[in-house]
């Protein structure tokens, strides 16, 4: 009885699933394709708008490869876009097209096939392989892994980079990119909720830009500097990297404000500068060069050599006039050996009338700088003090009186013709060598015994309440000296020998002034 109860229910299941498979044949044949297995090659999707409703394995295992984030709508397109031009589109209108037959673009060895139909409301897109469709698996396992390996080091590779790659169509629809883009783009659309993307993916650049530098702005923080690389990808694509340059567009940013900042600064110097590179080209200068030198500004931008500044210098005379041309291209070389080694430090008397110092001065990474300083109205007051002095040394000289003059300091600083010839000495020998010491010593050695040195050498070692002291000595040949020490402004003393009248007193006496 039992066994004829278990054959019976076994017979009603039968033809319950022989119903079920004549149902589904009725118009839906192609929907359970879905749940049974796939042949080789085959990949299959059921869609209803974007909404994924059901995948064969096969397709399920495509979308999981797919390095885009967002649902499958998204990942499926930015696996077919790149393969079938403008597929996309003609997904959104496959109710109207009822199916839709497309072969992969491009020079494949295994060109895929893409189908695609209508039917009562959804989608069912069909991915096939012809060569492997209905075929057993004829791929070598192991190259098979090492194969799946390999495209997984580079998913890495790419996900980790921090170039931003992408690929883009002749349209400018962004259809790939790696992980570092699609986080970019997320910093783009900070509005948006969650990681997922907008398919075809967001631009995060101009259409149609061009390599070279490109200024991305996010809606928070700091623009971002990137050097874009761009590469044909096929007829009808562009495959593009963009390295970000954020530290050297920083970096050439400070250069430049510290550069201006130079600038203005050199600017307000009457000092004139010249820096020429290590290639001996003038790579700066400032104004107060043009004024001193006459050359023209335009020469000067046009960044000449060192050789041609210094012929330009020539040709309008603001340099020493060279005995001939051999002499000054070996002057020339002289300059540019000692100013590399921090040596060269002369003055220029110009054939005008001026009078330059020049300056030369070693820079980093064999650069030179020169240095122009007028110093014409210094030499002129020195040539003025000098005149001045000489013009004093003659009125001095032309006294009858023995003068010499000692500064605070003590050291003899002056002194005339007659002194010398009274004392035997060279006073343009002595002068700020000999101090006062020496000088009374000489003096009292070249005398008879009397008190006024003593007077005289207190009046040079106090310095307050200095009085004028007056007296008289006599040589040791017999001669009679009036001698007088007075104190001058600013520590300064003066000493004063002149031969005595027959009436004056006798050798030792001394007059001291009230």
């Amino acid at each position: 009885m039992d066994i004829f109860l278990t054959l019976g229910l076994i017979c009603v299941a039968a033809l319950t699933a022989a119903a079920a498979v004549l149902a589904l044949g009725d118009g839906d044949s192609d929907l359970s394709l879905l749940a049974a297995d796939e042949p080789p090659g085959r990949a299959l999707f059921l869609f209803d708008g974007e909404r994924l409703v059901d995948a064969s394995p096969g397709g399920r295992a495509l979308l999981s490869r797919v390095p885009v984030s967002g649902g499958a709508w998204a990942r499926l397109c930015a696996h077919l876009a790149p393969r079938f031009p403008g597929v996309e589109a003609d997904l959104r209108r496959i109710e109207e097209i009822g199916r839709l037959t497309r072969n992969e673009a491009g020079d494949t060895r295994r060109p895929h096939l893409l189908t695609a139909e209508w039917r009562g409301g959804l989608v069912r897109i069909a991915l096939t392989d012809p060569v492997a469709e209905g075929s057993a698996p004829i791929v070598d396992p192991l190259l098979l892994t090492a194969i799946e390996d390999e495209a997984a080091l580079l998913r890495r590779v790419l996900a980790e980079t921090p170039l931003l790659v992408w690929r883009e169509t002749a349209e400018g629809a962004v259809v790939w990119a790696n992980e570092t883009y699609l986080a970019t783009a997320r910093l783009t659309r900070p509005d948006e909720d969650g990681d997922a993307l907008p398919w075809p993916l967001p631009a995060i650049f101009p259409a149609g830009v061009q390599p070279g530098r490109a200024r991305l702005d996010l809606p928070a923080g700091p623009p971002r500097w990137f050097d874009l690389q761009i590469h044909p990808d096929g007829a009808d694509g562009r495959l593009i990297q963009a390295l970000p340059i954020d530290a050297t567009v920083q970096a050439e940013t400070v250069l430049a404000e510290f550069r201006q900042t130079l600038t203005k600064t050199f600017a307000e110097l009457p000092v004139g500068l010249a820096i020429f590179d290590r290639g001996r080209r003038l790579a700066l200068f400032n104004p107060a060069l043009h004024d001193m030198t006459l050359l023209p500004v335009d020469f000067l931008s046009a960044r000449p050599s060192l050789g041609d500044v210094f012929d330009a210098l020539r040709d309008r005379r603001m340099i020493p006039e060279p005995k001939d041309y051999r002499s000054w291209r070996r002057q020339l070389l002289s300059l540019e050996q000692k100013a590399t080694s921090g040596r060269y430090d002369e003055v220029w008397n110009l054939p005008g009338g001026r009078t330059y110092r020049v300056i030369g001065r070693p820079h980093p990474d064999g650069a030179m700088a020169l240095l122009f300083q007028d110093i014409s109205p210094e030499i002129t007051r020195l040539r003025r003090d000098r005149a001045d002095a000489e013009l004093a040394q003659a009125v001095v000289d032309q006294m009858t009186e023995g003068v010499a003059v000692f500064s605070a300091a003590g050291t003899l600083v002056m002194a005339n013709a007659a002194y010398a010839e009274l004392w035997g000495e060279d006073p343009d020998a002595q002068l700020g060598q000999v101090g006062f010491d020496r000088m009374a010593h000489k003096w009292r050695q070249a005398s008879a015994p009397t008190p006024l040195w003593d007077r005289v050498e207190a009046l040079f070692t106090r310095t307050a309440d200095r009085r004028p002291v007056q007296g008289t000595a006599r040589l040791a040949d017999g001669r009679l000296l009036e001698c007088r020490f007075l104190p001058l402004p600013g520590g300064a003393s003066l000493a004063g020998f002149r031969p005595a009248a027959l009436n004056q007193p006798a050798a030792g006496e001394t007059r001291r002034s009230a």
